[in-house]
């Protein structure tokens, strides 16, 4: 069973969407204030968050860049963040800081157990999906799928989960080009017109944390493909080309 928490400071949400959830194999745990998920957080180990854009305290927005700034596994967790409107901006500022999806309020449980299982089930399988190559070494880039863990030369970078995934996808086939639409069905095994925009935020994100480098390249009306070259080589991680 999933383990999962919700903050939200609506009282009477947490029981019903409890008992609806439990019918996916989800275990629903509730706090009202981040102060509280924070706690909850440093002792206990959740699956997935689900948080309110609107809280007492600090907003969700503020939550999500400490929850994304703090330990190792607090910024593996994948967070959904429910925001009051269906509106761009909420949903931009939400995935800017590292959210993995959206829903907006008023929101139907079931959409919510349906994106919840997308994103699990996404956490789950980027391991397995992994080509054997364990290694890619590129000029100024090195990532390493056996232990989720990328570097330059100016040390470690943090990446969420979904930014990591993206990145592996782009670096296993330097030089193809992968458009918005099949980015965000490869990432979210979902129907790509949810949200296209998702993607240029993923990578602008990225791009900021792997400045200087120039790892990402745009193709106007096409979409994005690695640029970097194989370090030492015509292959990296083992026998991918980068043509």
């Amino acid at each position: 069973m999933h383990r999962l928490l919700l903050i939200d400071d609506d009282e009477a949400l947490a029981a019903p969407l409890a008992s609806y959830l439990a019918r996916f194999d989800f275990a629903l745990s509730a706090v009202t204030r981040p102060s509280a998920a924070l706690a909850r957080l440093a002792e206990e180990r959740f699956d997935a968050l689900i948080l309110d854009g609107m809280l007492p305290e600090m907003d969700g927005f503020a939550f999500c860049k400490r929850v994304r700034g703090g330990s190792e596994a607090w910024r593996e967790i994948p967070i959904l963040m429910l925001t009051a409107r269906g509106d761009l901006t909420d949903r931009v500022v939400g995935l800017e800081l590292g959210a993995d999806d959206y829903l907006a309020k008023p929101f139907e449980p079931r959409e919510l157990a349906a994106r919840l299982q997308t994103i699990l089930r996404r956490t789950r399988l980027a391991p397995a999906m992994a080509a054997p190559a364990t290694l890619l070494r590129f000029e100024g880039l090195e990532i390493d799928t056996a232990r989720r863990l990328v570097a330059t030369g100016a040390g470690p970078v943090e990446l969420t989960s979904t930014e990591y995934e993206l990145l592996v996808m782009l670096a296993r086939e330097p030089g193809r080009v992968f458009s918005r639409d099949e980015i965000l069905n490869r990432l979210r095994g979902q129907e790509a017109d949810l949200f296209t925009r998702a993607v240029d935020i993923l990578v602008s994100r990225m791009r900021r944390k792997l400045e200087p480098l120039e790892a990402l390249k745009t193709l106007r009306n096409a979409g994005y493909c690695f640029a970097l070259p194989v370090a030492g080589g015509p292959t990296a991680g083992g026998g991918e080309d980068g043509s």
